[in-house]
């Protein structure tokens, strides 16, 4: 049995996406994805469920949610470096990458003699 539509347009549910915002502006509450969804009375898989309605809602809730995540990247590049080197290597395609070069005396290359014997018995 279908679930109840919550939202029979996406001009409703952007009515309740708005609210959430304001509240949590005059709050100074963080925006986040789980606090939307329960805004919109709706559950995380509820709100996935929405997307996949049609493209209208889906649409409204990808651009809340992208709302969401803006503020999340501010608040990380406002707060902590380690946030920041997250985003960048998650979403940019940044890498850690360590370099070693190995010399000999004085940057000389390496060597290293191999003796090879042969038993010929």
């Amino acid at each position: 049995m279908a679930r109840p539509v919550k939202w029979k347009t996406p001009e409703d549910l952007q009515v309740a996406i708005d609210a959430y915002f304001v509240n949590c502006d005059a709050k100074e509450i963080p925006y986040t994805v789980t606090g939307l969804a329960l805004a919109c009375d709706l559950t995380r898989q509820g709100m996935l469920e929405y997307c996949a309605k049609s493209d209208a809602f889906s649409d409204t809730i990808k651009k809340a949610k992208s709302k969401v995540e803006h503020y999340i990247e501010v608040q990380l590049y406002k707060n902590n470096a380690t946030g920041c080197i997250f985003n960048l290597k998650n979403n940019f395609g940044w890498k850690d990458k360590t370099e070693q070069e190995l010399t000999g005396k004085d940057g000389a290359a390496l060597f290293h003699p191999v003796k090879v014997e042969y038993d010929n018995s």
